[in-house]
């Protein structure tokens, strides 16, 4: 196989200019060409107005060798040969028998992809998921958009697919996995229903529209392979036993939550008081996978009470900065988009004078600013993008890091109900104050807006006043919102530091910090704030218990957290025979 790196095109070339290049460079008839393969397409934006695609791709030939013979004395460093990859596969060569089927708790990317596997291999895992499936939770999630009803296990943040799902739907990740999980794991989306350029792209896009129809696909593949899906349902306990000296996972406690059809038929039936309104079972297992997500502070809770092992961990913290697409299209390109281009993105970072950091988180080109709250009397925001990418705005979170050190200092140990009454327990308790510092700001946020999202513009926000509307800018949301001041729901050292941060990618991107740009709040649900503690086998202190994903704190994103869910599929499929 013959790789051609960095082959430059301009933006408006076809099929037959790209297949003609390729025809020349290698110094080939087109018989002698019998395939090509985009493996890289990223945008060259250095010479703009004038745009380039770049491209890496693998080719292959009638006469590699005398091609290869040609090359090896001109010693042109874009072109390779090298034989094919390895295509990353599982299979399953454990021999330890199952007394029970594996279970998966969450469905979001981690445990999704982590089901897919094993489903696939003849494990027939049974997915619990507190929340509903996709199509259910898309008209909760708009329900709650238009009139404010909050469903606490039908959300933005719960429910199949997790929260990505009304997320940009980037795939782009740092993760550079040897073994290649981070391409199979494109290529399984693309075989339930995603376009096939996320394959090749540098920054890979699906978009919500898609991500919903491809998230229903992967669950018919599994329930199709022998396994189970089992909405509404959420763990409430885990049962571990004393064995040999060993802490051992023995079963889970399920609380089904009932449909109003259910509560109705069973009412009817005479088969529960109207009070009833779930079903408590328990589900015995000596395998399951801990994909909960980041949002899910109530089984952070119980497993602190069982003594799982966990620590807090760093997060970020921060608003959603809107400002004009048109605006950030020609920052980037150079010239308004024209239709030929996906909306123009950017990604950027500061260090600060404090030495603290502040980037760009979340990205959303043409897309919404939406109410991503999961909590009653609370509330966080997100970013969210379709497919075409063709809103008005773009949109993106602007968070500081936060580390433990910093919000034990911001949050008042009186007070908090997760390390006592007199903070006598910090060190034992320590892991969850990360989740009651979130909470502590989307308060202060839900408080800002009466319920809705609070919307300040930049120069309101460096002066700490409140704002009244906007003026160039509309905002471009999901959810109500009204006006107010969002400056005041921070610690003003973080309140600081995303002005000054602001300032700073002003310099960088002329207009980013235009005293009309429209910041919302809060952006909290970055990543997780805790990490469950796991050995090298991706165990827990407990044998059978494997927390994985990004809810876990071993991933911080769509694609990183479904690699994760394959790491701890390939655990399990070394070790544990099919069931």
């Amino acid at each position: 196989m013959i790789r051609i790196s960095q082959l430059k095109l301009d933006i408006h070339h076809t099929e037959a200019d790209l297949r003609a290049k390729l025809l020349r460079l290698l110094r080939i008839r087109e018989d002698e060409l019998i395939s090509y393969t985009r493996k890289k397409q990223s945008l060259d934006a250095r010479k703009k107005p004038q745009l380039f695609y770049v491209y890496t791709i693998d080719v292959k030939v009638k006469n590699e060798n005398g091609i290869k013979k040609h090359f090896r004395k001109q010693k042109i460093s874009n072109i390779l040969f090298q034989p094919e990859e390895k295509e990353y596969l599982l299979c399953a060569c454990g021999t330890r028998p199952l007394a029970h089927r594996p279970v998966i708790i969450g469905t979001g990317p981690a445990g999704l992809f982590c089901g897919y596997e094993l489903a696939r291999l003849g494990y027939r895992p049974i997915l619990l998921e507190r929340g509903a499936p996709v199509e259910e939770r898309m008209k909760d999630v708009e329900e709650f958009w238009s009139l404010g009803v909050l469903k606490p296990n039908s959300n933005v943040q719960f429910g199949e697919g997790g929260a990505g799902t009304f997320s940009d739907g980037k795939l782009n990740t740092l993760v550079n996995d040897p073994m290649g999980r981070n391409e199979r794991v494109l290529e399984i989306f693309v075989e339930n229903g995603a376009p096939k350029d996320i394959l090749y792209q540098n920054k890979p896009h699906i978009g919500t529209d898609i991500l919903v129809k491809v998230v229903q696909n992967m669950r018919e593949f599994i329930i199709s392979h022998g396994g189970e899906v089992r909405f509404h349902s959420q763990v409430t306990d885990v049962v571990v036993t004393q064995e040999d000296g060993l802490e051992k996972l023995s079963a889970l406690k399920v609380c089904r939550h009932l449909s109003l059809k259910e509560k109705r038929e069973r009412n009817r039936a005479k088969e529960a008081e109207k009070k009833a309104v779930q079903d408590l079972y328990v589900l015995n297992t000596e395998l399951a996978v801990l994909a909960i997500g980041h949002s899910a502070r109530d089984t952070f809770k119980m497993l602190r009470n069982r003594n799982i092992s966990m620590e807090a961990k760093a997060f970020a913290v921060g608003i959603r900065i809107e400002h004009p697409q048109e605006m950030i299209n020609l920052a980037q390109y150079g010239t308004a988009y024209d239709g030929e281009l996906f909306a123009a993105s950017y990604k950027l970072t500061a260090k600060l004078s404090d030495g603290r950091g502040v980037y760009t988180f979340c990205m959303c080109p043409g897309g919404y600013v939406v109410n991503a709250s999961s909590e009653e009397g609370r509330l966080a925001v997100n970013g969210m993008s379709y497919r075409a990418r063709d809103g008005r705005n773009a949109n993106s979170a602007v968070v500081v890091t936060v580390t433990p050190k910093d919000y034990r200092n911001f949050v008042s140990s009186e007070t908090s109900s997760l390390i006592g009454e007199t903070g006598e327990n910090w060190e034992m308790d320590a892991p969850l104050v990360g989740v009651e510092f979130q909470r502590r700001l989307e308060e202060a946020a839900y408080q800002a807006g009466g319920g809705k999202i609070p919307v300040q513009l930049f120069k309101d926000f460096c002066e700490n006043r409140p704002s009244h509307g906007p003026q160039e800018i509309e905002p471009q949301m999901k959810g109500g919102y009204t006006w107010g001041n969002v400056r005041a729901i921070f610690p003003e050292e973080l309140a600081k530091a995303i002005e000054e941060g602001i300032h700073s990618f002003g310099k960088r991107l002329k207009g980013y910090d235009r005293p009309d740009a429209l910041i919302s709040g809060v952006e909290s649900r970055t990543s997780s704030p805790v990490r469950i503690l796991r050995d090298d086998t991706l165990q827990s202190k407990a044998e059978g218990l494997y927390p994985c994903g990004e809810g876990a704190g071993y991933a911080g994103g769509i694609t990183s957290a479904a690699i994760d869910g394959l790491k701890v599929a390939q655990t399990i499929v070394e070790e544990y025979s099919p069931f």
